[in-house]
């Protein structure tokens, strides 16, 4: 929508022009199961009353000014308009397991339906029989925190109907915390020195540097191929336990482990002998740069003066696992921890962050574009992570049983997004189905290898 600039019109940040680009387009799928049939009325209602409503991304048009310039542009949000009810009986699927059915029909929006712009960039696909709701939200309104604080402002406990989800917040610790003055010299030395080898591992990989050909490996125009999605579903209770063996472990670094571990296995059933032992693959994983960690409070992120603010503000890591064809499954968990540990202790996510931002202020959002394309084309997969709410919660009083998350194509054929609530970790997995043509397989692989390593934890207390 092109037209002249309005007074009130608001210029998109960055990020929101660099998620704009015929590259970088996404679209953020939150995928909700409901216990009992969805009532629309009461859906709708809930919806007109909401934050989402009232914030400023979530009822603006995005409108271009004769130079080509994005803006957004406030209007009156018409809530039917965003509400889809699902012609379910239009879906030739023939399996009676609801997860494919869901899965496919997620897959087939990933490359096929783009957001319309003559109304806010998002929408409600509702499968009244599926018990299910997806929320299609464009990249370009916020990441993964803010999106999930958003929807979390218009849910409620179970088990107590008034109140606001618990929203996990707090500060990062301190990494000069208990260190004497040696320590802290230390400390910022294997800062500065692993600051600059991941800063330059970062700017290579924007460049040429890419892992070597796999069986999963993506590439230039793999965003465009059809898309396959499973799901794979953990216990948390299960990652406590392989945490509680290994020294200083996190939940990030199991998961970790779980990745590292099932990709190596299905590489194993899918091309056995074909790699050598040690070999990289290398992720990508979003990291928050806010202040606070963590869900947040939508009032606050709502303020102008907000220290966390809405919008798109996370960095990039480089996440490396290896393949091995035989190794201690808790062995996995161990290097993960390793690894990450150093990346925590580097500014490499908010180096990646500025040079983006830069690159978008300075040489504009094609080339942005471009680099953020290109890293993509030269690692094999992303990963993201987003801790949800710890008790079960409900909205327009229907109990969620799942809360699962998943974005448009990327040029990746691997994507993976966890979401944990209620004591569950569920892990979307979306595939370029052409490459990876058996990703319910590659979900049990990670299913098993946090069963493996349960066991490995079980034996060693």
């Amino acid at each position: 929508m092109a037209s002249s600039v309005h007074v009130s019109d608001e210029p998109l940040t960055p990020a929101g022009r660099l998620f704009l680009q015929p590259e970088m387009k996404t679209v953020i799928h939150c995928l909700l199961g409901f216990k009992y049939n969805m009532d629309i009325d009461a859906i709708k209602s809930t919806i007109k009353n909401s934050l989402m409503v009232k914030h400023p991304r979530f009822c603006s048009l995005l409108v271009h000014d004769k130079n080509g310039f994005e803006h957004w542009r406030r209007t009156e949000v018409d809530v039917d308009r965003h509400i889809i009810l699902v012609d379910e009986t239009s879906i030739t699927n023939s399996s009676d397991d609801v997860d494919k059915i869901v899965n496919d029909y997620i897959a087939d929006l990933s490359v096929s339906s783009p957001l319309i712009s003559d109304k806010p960039l998002w929408e409600i696909h509702i499968m009244k029989e599926k018990k299910c709701a997806i929320f299609r939200i464009h990249h370009a309104l916020g990441d993964g925190i803010s999106l999930m604080s958003m929807l979390l402002a218009s849910c409620r406990k179970a088990e107590d109907p008034m109140a606001v989800p618990t929203l996990m917040t707090g500060g990062r610790r301190d990494w000069r915390e208990g260190k004497d003055w040696r320590g802290i010299l230390m400390g910022v030395l294997k800062m500065v020195l692993f600051s600059l080898v991941f800063c330059v591992d970062f700017v290579l990989r924007c460049l040429w540097v890419r892992d070597r050909k796999t069986v999963i490996s993506g590439g230039d125009g793999v965003e465009l191929w059809p898309r396959k999605v499973a799901t794979a579903k953990f216990l948390i209770e299960d990652m406590k336990m392989v945490k509680k063996v290994v020294a200083n472990a996190t939940i990030n670094d199991v998961l970790f482990g779980v990745i590292s571990t099932g990709i190596s296995t299905y590489l194993d059933h899918r091309s056995p002998n074909s790699l050598k032992e040690g070999q990289q693959l290398t992720g990508i994983a979003m990291v928050n740069l806010r202040s606070q960690t963590g869900l947040q409070d939508m009032t606050k992120m709502m303020e102008s003066n907000s220290t966390c603010r809405w919008g798109n503000k996370f960095g990039i890591l480089l996440l490396p696992i290896y393949y091995y064809h035989k190794i201690e499954p808790l062995e996995h968990v161990k290097r993960a921890k390793e690894m990450i540990d150093r990346k925590k202790k580097t500014l490499e996510a908010h180096f990646s962050y500025k040079v983006g931002d830069l690159a978008m202020s300075w040489l504009g959002p094609k080339v942005a574009s471009l680099l953020n394309y290109r890293i993509m084309c030269n690692t094999t997969f992303t990963i993201s992570n987003v801790v949800g709410p710890k008790e079960e919660i409900t909205i327009a009083g229907n109990p969620i049983t799942f809360i699962r998350v998943n974005t448009s194509s990327l040029p990746q054929a691997l994507v993976m997004h966890v979401v944990s609530y209620a004591g569950k970790a569920e892990m979307q997995i979306v595939v370029a189905k052409d490459i990876i043509p058996d990703p319910e397989f590659l979900a049990k692989c990670f299913q098993d290898s946090l069963l493996e390593m349960k066991e490995a934890a079980l034996a060693s207390l």
